[in-house]
């Protein structure tokens, strides 16, 4: 063999490593597939800029994109439907230039009237909290089609991370005053990565892939398609065999994960959560004479292993929380809190105290609880609580209704206790503001609201102070004084800090990558073979 005959193959080394590491990229991820996934329970609407509960962010983020995204790191904003943004030194005034081309799914370009409608219009006629937003912006401003300007009464340091909210299609709601009843809220136009395709009640929720999407090449994947399974053993043997690629919590028995977990070629995590921060709730309605009074509301927190909540009903999956911030945030400070053990002996004293004494029935009171249908899990906690308040001489009448019926009592006060999770978001000043904040009339306008009806003056000018105050070692401050009250006046039982595991076959690449987790817009998922 010559010299020159012995080299030859050196030259195409190169490219046959090339080749190789393409066709094993190839093997790694694909462009296209669906993406089977289980929405549960059924939304009412998947729009978000209407309905914020749970299943209908899951899959309306895919659809509406957001001004901003943020990182798991420090929960940093990161560009979206925004590519860039400045804050002037004073804190009042926030610019947002805006992605050129960007069109809405109908086709309509996307401009800076586009979110001046959501921020300034829409969304506060839907939402308390997005009505709270609004009371703070003194106007907003559209210089030109691709830059917006809000111009804040007074410095914000949270406003930065206010913009997971969707972007609704000006152009859509030209003339409509009641926002609500819209028609155009059923047609699900936006400008995320995916499209709404199909909805067959029952079964199953399509979206396919936006061939418009403003980032290139994205997403991934051809279609996601969300199945509608009634029961949690249902839902569970569909992953098994391969029917459903991911399961998010809620979908099967927290007991069944770990056995799920175990199967080959399957991943959980834990993270994903770090914007949204789930806490469970008992919501004690503050307005009633009996849980009004903070020998009860007490009593109730003592009456209720919380540890046995935890560890038997949501197997593990969560953390032991007395206040109302959750381990995720960096304004938590557990040391101010009140330490609410599990003591029915000092519960029924507490009740004794209070007025309330054991009837020749055995009961003291009566309370209506109206739990969460959010499936077995949830029914099971709610029992749990019957239970656990009736040693102590409370009858709870349980009042079981759907999803719609059951935030309409809540955010009417027509219930006594009820049982929810909320996600608390990485600034006190975006959700526990509103949360426990004095309410004025009897519509809180969202089960993340102030269902409780807790008022307490010395909170809300802490709150109000709070928002505004720039010296973040003073703020920390300002939010544990709020958390050492609101723990000792325990206006509702925090159950968990919950901790919401993701199972997923390998196949599934870049599922969770940043603070959203699932509730992200999908755009980079892909999948292997």
């Amino acid at each position: 063999m010559s010299f020159q005959q012995q080299r030859r193959p050196g030259r195409f080394l190169p490219i046959l490593l090339l080749t190789v590491a393409s066709l094993a990229g190839a093997v790694h991820a694909q462009q296209g597939g669906t993406l089977n996934l289980i929405v549960q329970p059924e939304p009412i609407s998947i729009n978000p800029g209407v309905n914020r509960l749970g299943p209908a962010t899951f899959v309306g983020s895919k659809i509406y994109d957001s001004l901003l995204g943020y990182t798991q790191k420090d929960v940093a904003p990161v560009p979206r439907l925004a590519q860039s943004w400045s804050i002037s030194p004073d804190g009042l005034t926030y610019t947002f230039k805006l992605r050129p081309n960007v069109v809405w799914h109908d086709g309509k370009p996307f401009t800076s009237k586009d979110v001046a409608f959501s921020i300034g219009d829409f969304l506060p006629a839907m939402y308390a909290n997005s009505r709270h937003l609004r009371e703070e912006i003194a106007r907003i401003e559209t210089p030109d089609s691709l830059t917006v300007t809000v111009v804040l009464k007074a410095p914000s340091p949270a406003y930065i991370r206010t913009f997971n909210l969707p972007i609704l299609p000006a152009h859509k709601y030209v003339g409509v005053t009641d926002f609500r009843n819209a028609p155009a809220n059923a047609e699900f136009v936006g400008t995320g990565p995916f499209k709404f395709a199909e909805w067959k009640k029952g079964s199953f929720i399509r979206l396919v892939r936006n061939e418009n999407y403003w980032d290139k090449g994205k997403p991934h994947l051809d279609a996601v398609l969300f199945q509608i399974i009634p029961d949690a053993n249902s839902r569970a043997i569909a992953f098994e065999t391969g029917k459903v690629d991911v399961l998010r919590a809620g979908d099967v028995e927290n007991f069944d994960i770990k056995r799920l977990a175990a199967l080959p070629g399957v991943s959980l995590r834990e993270d994903g959560w770090e914007y949204l921060q789930p806490v469970g709730y008992v919501h004690l309605n503050n307005r009633i004479p009996q849980l009004s009074n903070l020998k009860v509301r007490q009593a109730i927190v003592h009456a209720i292993d919380r540890d046995f909540i935890i560890n038997t009903i949501f197997s593990g999956f969560g953390k032991p929380i007395n206040g109302p911030l959750s381990r995720l945030s960096p304004y938590k400070d557990a040391s101010v809190e009140t330490q609410y053990r599990f003591d029915p002996k000092l519960a029924a004293r507490l009740l004794d105290e209070a007025g309330y004494p054991v009837g020749a029935n055995g009961v003291r009171f009566e309370l209506r609880l109206v739990p969460l249908p959010y499936g077995e899990l949830w029914s099971r906690q709610a029992e749990y609580l019957r239970e656990a308040l009736g040693a102590v001489g409370i009858k709870v009448n349980i009042v079981s209704t759907d999803v719609a019926g059951w935030y309409k009592r809540l955010v009417s006060f027509d219930y006594d206790i009820a049982q929810n999770f909320v996600y608390t978001t990485p600034d006190p000043d975006i959700t526990p503001t509103f949360t426990y904040k004095t309410l004025k009339g009897n519509d809180t306008g969202s089960t993340g609201g102030n269902v409780n009806g807790y008022s307490n003056a010395e909170v809300d000018a802490l709150l109000e102070k709070g928002a505004h105050e720039r010296d973040e070692a003073k703020r920390r401050q300002i939010y544990s004084k709020v958390q050492q009250i609101v723990s000792r006046e325990v206006p509702m039982v925090w159950t968990h800090d919950i901790v919401f595991p993701t199972l997923y076959r390998s196949k599934v690449k870049n599922l969770i990558t940043s603070a959203l987790g699932t509730d992200d817009n999908f755009a980079t998922v892909e999948l292997g073979k």
